[in-house]
């Protein structure tokens, strides 16, 4: 069932039949937290996020107790997400939350991670779909192997970003034959991101006192502390006074503007603003010019009620927390991730956490070395097409495609 209140725009949040955490040891990977998933069946290959208590990064910080959660390709901690990208977990719940015979055809609108992460899992399981990227991202199109015909690509010419991709996949949507995925606004996307937060409870016992991650929307810290009010409402990991911190890279700051200026609305940011904006940084997934915000449910009222901050990483600060990460633990993580750590680390020097507190690190992507050692394969776009065509003439050209 969903929890509806109120009578203004606002995200659905599911309301689970079992409102006990429990992790189901007759499932892998990722369904092992599918009680609080809307999933309609199991796909294959899935792999949940891995929690563990680091030492190293927790010494050179300060902290006694920081566990990282990782997504990504780390075989020696048991972390084999084949995409390096915590959007797998997004990809395993929404792509099961369909039905086996569901005719129409999935739209994924993408800078990169989620694009690659439902272009494998649609290849794995035979789940037809069509990835709206710009073009400007298509190397983040690499797998292992060559994929399945039922992923087609359309990109938007080079010098379009991100929410032109978006405006591709709308037009696209016009048809009823294709489906939008839906974003923010998909409770299957945000559960599976919240299984974040599910494994360092499993693996602690406890809620987090604090939780650090890199946002482009805020989907994934939203989902963060939906799951956190989960495990409260559940009596057994205690309160949730789960602090939320959010990160974004210089100068793509359209969330950190927005919170500073104590205002449930975007700061102004034009297109042209924000296509150089998101051109200028490393971590090019955090350039969403369209967060949910302010809506009710959104980000805004996430950093109120838990009583957190938004931080900011330059392109040097990134390079070196992703040179640090890998001295200390051992592994690569991708640039978004390293934002997280840098935003960790100013929390660190601002003195807003304790010694003892109990944090989490949500690492959202690394491992890439270790996954592309044996090599890979690029997806080419299929379509190359200007997101200003009509709707119209969209549809009829990928329409051909399949």
């Amino acid at each position: 069932m969903f929890d509806l209140q109120g009578d203004s725009p606002s995200l659905i949040r599911a309301v689970y039949q079992n409102p006990k955490f429990s992790p189901r040891n007759d499932l892998d990977g990722i369904y092992r937290y599918a009680d609080w998933m809307p999933v309609k069946r199991i796909l294959s290959n899935s792999c949940a996020p891995v929690t563990y208590r680091s030492k190293k990064l927790g010494k050179f910080l300060g902290l006694k107790n920081l566990y990282i959660t990782f997504s990504g390709w780390n075989p020696k901690i048991k972390a084999r997400f084949k995409t390096c990208s915590f959007k797998e977990t997004e990809a395993y719940s929404v792509l099961a939350r369909l039905d086996e015979n569901e005719k129409r055809i999935l739209i994924v609108q993408s800078a990169g991670n989620t694009a690659r992460a439902f272009a494998q899992v649609c290849s794995d399981n035979r789940i037809p779909v069509v990835i709206c990227i710009p073009s400007d991202c298509l190397r983040e199109l690499w797998f292992r192997k060559r994929l399945h015909k039922c992923v087609k690509v359309i990109a938007v010419p080079p010098g379009y970003d991100y929410y032109d991709a978006i405006t591709l996949g709308e037009k696209l949507s016009i048809d009823p034959g294709y489906l939008l995925e839906g974003g923010a606004k998909n409770i299957a996307r945000r559960d599976g991101m919240g299984t974040t937060v599910l494994s360092f409870a499993e693996k602690t016992g406890r809620i987090p006192d604090a939780y650090f991650q890199a946002v482009g929307s805020g989907t994934g810290a939203i989902a963060a502390w939906e799951n956190a009010c989960r495990l409260a409402e559940d009596g057994g990991f205690g309160e949730n006074d789960m602090k939320v911190y959010v990160a974004q890279n210089k100068p793509f700051t359209l969330i950190y503007d927005s919170w500073k200026a104590g205002s449930a609305n975007l700061s102004p940011l034009t297109e042209e603003e924000g296509r150089q904006r998101a051109e200028k940084i490393l971590a090019k997934v955090l350039s969403n010019r369209k967060p949910p915000y302010g809506i009710h449910g959104g980000l805004f009222e996430v950093l109120q009620k838990s009583g957190g901050d938004v931080f900011l990483a330059d392109n040097d600060d990134i390079l070196y927390w992703m040179m640090q990460f890998r001295e200390l633990e051992g592994y690569d993580i991708l640039p978004a991730a390293a934002v997280a750590v840098s935003a960790l680390a100013q929390a660190v020097k601002e003195e807003r956490l304790k010694r003892d507190d109990y944090v989490m690190l949500n690492c959202t992507g690394g491992g890439v070395i270790g996954s592309m050692s044996k090599g890979c394969v690029y997806k080419e776009p299929d379509l190359v097409i200007d997101p200003e065509t009509p709707a119209e003439e969209i549809i009829s050209k990928v329409n051909s495609l399949f």
